[in-house]
């Protein structure tokens, strides 16, 4: 290993923090995960990935990819491998001003993005957290502020630059690489590294974005009723609803209806809103006209020993009552996890589900689980929880990768049906014949 890393040192243009440097630390850990890698590169050109991934590949040794490094299942980090940092490509460029095509870095984050289109008055619809990555939320979805109007994140990925196993840098886009461009459109980091992705984005307004809260004992009316206006109200609403919140009283926490609505017209998004607020006993309501970036919230790193434990599936519209029923009765009881649940549909299921690597188009709903504790308090509340996922599984689906904290095979065959992930392994036997690209939910070489 040690004449590859010399050959990395003059070839590589950026930084190579290894173990006993002052920043090591911090640079071997992302968000939600701790790490003991055995280098962090930090490459400040596309030519430095290449060098980053040769190495990898040369040394045999794991390979991370980190963006945000938001990843719920730490793939953003290892123990005795390389982790590649993307955050020093974070350029966010407009190329195309009547087309409103962006280039925006591989390690840029998502708040980066807003405040750079925010004075052109352009946005992309992306998730909610500023400090989130654009590549590791684009590649495997993107439900975002304004999911229901604009689609995924990825929907509105016109090309990419990626740099793949092999340290061959392509372009990826319907006309060129299409293959690579279909999977790596949900099909996450199994295919290279994305240095750079084009979006289009959209022009925006300030929007109408806060958040409704009723009472816990009026979740289960309240969310039935949420649902149902979801299905009729126009696309420019965009909605989750929140229960169980255990820093605000677990059980008795309060229902929240956090709500955005993408248009500056008080009286289109009092039309669209109202009928929440009628759903119940209001006891907060902080709905107001702000700045499309200002939806965004800054991210929070858990403490030293805390966990997440984050599990998705997938709701059709005929299961919605049935799921939204369990559900409510999950978060009134003693110890339950966070819920969240998102509304999708519209733009997002007029995408042919074949279209991209993404293949759980006809959702109406997807949810979260989420516990949060020490070790042991994650490991008490484990058999309640997954007595919740027994009764929850005949009526759901799929899952969504951004929020799994696990990676099992089992994971792997819900977030990519059989035929999806068919065509997947096809496209990784192309481009990662190796496998070198294995730390996320991973596709194996066909």
């Amino acid at each position: 290993m040690s004449s590859a890393l010399e050959t990395l040192r003059r070839d590589f243009g950026g930084d190579i923090i290894e173990p006993g440097a002052a920043e090591y630390a911090s640079a071997g850990r992302s968000v939600l995960a701790s790490g003991s890698p055995a280098c962090v590169l930090r490459p400040k050109s596309v030519g430095d990935v290449r060098a980053g991934v040769g190495f990898a590949a040369g040394a045999g040794l794991p390979l991370s990819v980190r963006g945000g490094g938001h990843g719920f299942a730490g793939f953003g980090t290892n123990d005795d491998g390389v982790v590649i940092d993307l955050g020093g490509l974070a350029d966010v460029e407009i190329i195309d001003n009547e087309r409103h095509l962006v280039r925006i870095g591989g390690g840029a984050t998502w708040g980066q993005v807003a405040d750079a289109l925010a004075p052109h008055g352009l946005a992309i619809s992306s998730g909610d957290t500023r400090g989130v990555g654009v590549g590791g939320l684009t590649l495997t979805g993107g439900i975002g502020w304004k999911v229901r109007k604009y689609g995924l994140t990825l929907d509105s990925v016109v090309a990419a630059e990626v740099v793949t196993a092999g340290g061959r840098v392509v372009r990826a886009s319907e006309e060129e690489n299409p293959e690579l461009f279909w999977a790596i459109r949900g099909g996450g980091g199994n295919f290279g590294i994305v240095t750079a992705f084009e979006f289009v984005a959209h022009p925006t307004t300030d929007v109408f974005y806060g958040k409704i809260a009723f009472p816990a004992s009026q979740a289960a009316g309240v969310l039935q009723g949420w649902a149902d206006h979801l299905r009729t109200a126009p696309e420019e609403l965009t909605s989750i609803a929140s229960f169980a919140n255990p820093f605000a009283g677990g059980p008795e926490a309060p229902v929240e209806i956090h709500v955005a609505f993408d248009g500056d017209d008080p009286e289109l998004a009092a039309k669209a809103v109202d009928p929440i607020r009628r759903l119940g006993t209001v006891i907060d309501d902080d709905v107001a006209l702000k700045p499309y970036a200002d939806t965004l919230v800054d991210g929070v790193t858990p403490p030293p020993g805390i966990q997440l434990v984050t599990r998705s599936a997938f709701v059709d519209r005929e299961s919605v009552s049935e799921v939204l029923r369990i559900l409510a009765e999950a978060g009134a009881s003693e110890r339950p996890p966070f819920i969240a649940v998102r509304s999708v549909g519209g733009a997002v299921s007029r995408v042919p589900g074949d279209a991209t690597a993404y293949a759980h188009r006809q959702a109406e709903l997807m949810f979260v689980t989420t516990t949060v504790g020490p070790a042991p308090v994650v490991e008490a509340a484990r058999p309640a929880l997954e007595a919740v996922w027994r009764r929850l599984a005949p009526h759901v689906s799929g899952a969504y990768a951004n929020f799994l904290a696990s990676a099992t095979e089992e994971d792997v065959a819900a977030i990519y049906p059989a035929e999806t992930y068919e065509r997947l392994a096809a496209a990784k036997r192309q481009y990662d014949p190796g496998n070198l690209f294995a730390r996320n939910h991973n596709v194996r070489p066909r």
